[in-house]
């Protein structure tokens, strides 16, 4: 994906609550996360987890909300210090890390809604 390092930094300088942004697409992990972050994770166990936590959490929730469900549209996992929002994508997945402190209510939509309109690709 050639426009990946674009679309990393659109995300940070959109979106304030964004600490942390990985495209995993096509096994090619890029990652990025906002300078002067506090209580981050480290970049060793970022890469872990989008190349083995995220894949496993997207499939087997994707798997059961085919069942009866009505099928998967995004994860937010509810860490100590921060939120990871998870989506599929063409080829492997999104995954954003907000800060602890944002409105969870509609910042999915419009983060999803921005990639959309300025990303339809993705």
């Amino acid at each position: 994906m050639d426009n990946t390092n674009t679309i990393i930094d659109d995300l940070l300088k959109s979106f304030e609550d964004v600490r942390y942004v990985a495209i995993y697409k096509n096994n090619n992990l890029t990652f990025k996360q906002r300078p002067n972050t506090t209580d981050s994770s480290s970049a060793d166990t970022d890469k872990y987890e989008e190349l083995l936590v995220n894949p496993v959490l997207l499939t087997t929730a994707r798997q059961r909300g085919n069942i009866d469900c009505g099928g998967l549209r995004f994860l937010i996992i509810a860490y100590g210090n921060f939120f990871q929002l998870i989506k599929e994508i063409n080829g492997g997945h999104i995954s954003l890390c907000l800060s602890k402190n944002v409105d969870l209510t509609n910042i999915h939509e419009k983060i999803f809604e921005y990639l959309n309109s300025k990303y339809s690709s993705l």
